[in-house]
């Protein structure tokens, strides 16, 4: 069983018992969020549902932060340096259950 979902402009597919990093949501560790499937299988013998009638619940783990990414500019003969760092912030979230309707 797995679902395709959707949060911070990326689509994830998911199964149960699966933890994964997702875009920050503003949500306290241990609190519940649930997404409405764009896409959902209740296995493999069964059809694919066209229509999503499938909900995904997951559980707030943590708040986390990714590792650095540097970003470096020069513009040669020009003595032009301009160096930048960005850690992007992420919630880790397990999927508890996927119901379908």
């Amino acid at each position: 069983m797995y679902a395709v979902i959707e949060t911070g402009g990326k689509q994830y597919k998911v199964e149960p018992g699966e933890v994964i990093r997702v875009e920050k949501l503003d949500l306290a560790s241990g609190s519940e969020v649930k997404w409405k499937a764009l896409w959902a299988s209740k296995g493999e013998d069964a059809p694919i549902a066209g229509i999503p009638v499938a909900m995904v619940t997951a559980e707030v783990l943590a708040q986390k932060r990714a590792s650095k990414i540097l970003v470096f500019r020069k513009k040669t003969k020009k003595a032009y340096k301009k160096m930048r760092g960005h850690r992007q912030s992420l919630t880790e979230v397990k999927i508890k259950d996927i119901s379908f309707n």
